[in-house]
């Protein structure tokens, strides 16, 4: 093949490939349930964040980029006290660098916790409460799980009620993310730590 040929058959390839692709594009799915929208440090999103975890009834699926606030952590571990089924994706990078991360506490209280590794950041801040349920709620926004984005940060939280098509969108979104997922194990992290004195 001399020299000009394969320029010209790379981009005779990427436009073939161009006209054909297909956009993915999103579901739009109708409004319906409540909406409560959330604002710190003004509004208490913790709070809401807590009393929404006291309802679950059967499940509480979690993605989380930080996750270092002790009050929702012990709402987690009461709801899986009570029977809730509880599951934890995090972010691995954050679980690496960040400090006073829950999630060790949290897989030592027997919630199954995944790490997101293939990602350069798994931003994700969602709760999923009784996701396979009409009545579920999806907690999502910008709030991380800490401390600071209630007392310190500017943020917004929304909580949505009562809408099962977009609770199931964002459950396989999960699902989807979970697949990937590695599984936490203390362990490694206590490893980790050893050699750099922490």
């Amino acid at each position: 093949m001399t020299p000009l040929v394969k320029p010209l058959a790379l981009t005779a390839l990427m436009l073939a490939l161009a006209s054909t692709s297909i956009t993915i594009r999103a579901e739009t799915l109708a409004a319906t349930g409540s909406v409560e929208a959330l604002f710190t440090p003004w509004d208490d999103a913790e709070g809401a964040i807590i009393r929404a975890l006291a309802e679950a009834q059967q499940s509480i699926h979690v993605q989380a980029y930080l996750l270092t606030s002790r009050s929702i952590s012990q709402a987690l571990i009461s709801a899986k006290k009570r029977g809730v089924a509880v599951a934890i994706l995090a972010d691995q990078k954050m679980l690496d660098t960040g400090q006073n991360s829950q999630i060790p506490l949290l897989a030592a209280a027997g919630i199954p916790v995944w790490l997101e590794t293939r990602y350069a950041v798994a931003h994700n801040k969602i709760i999923l409460i009784d996701a396979k349920t009409p009545h579920g709620i999806v907690i999502t926004g910008s709030y991380n799980f800490t401390w600071s984005a209630q007392a310190r940060n500017a943020e917004n939280l929304l909580i949505l009620r009562d809408n099962s098509a977009l609770l199931q969108r964002y459950l396989n979104n999960w699902q989807r993310h979970h697949a990937e997922a590695q599984p936490f194990k203390p362990e490694t992290r206590e490893n980790k730590e050893a050699p750099y004195g922490r």
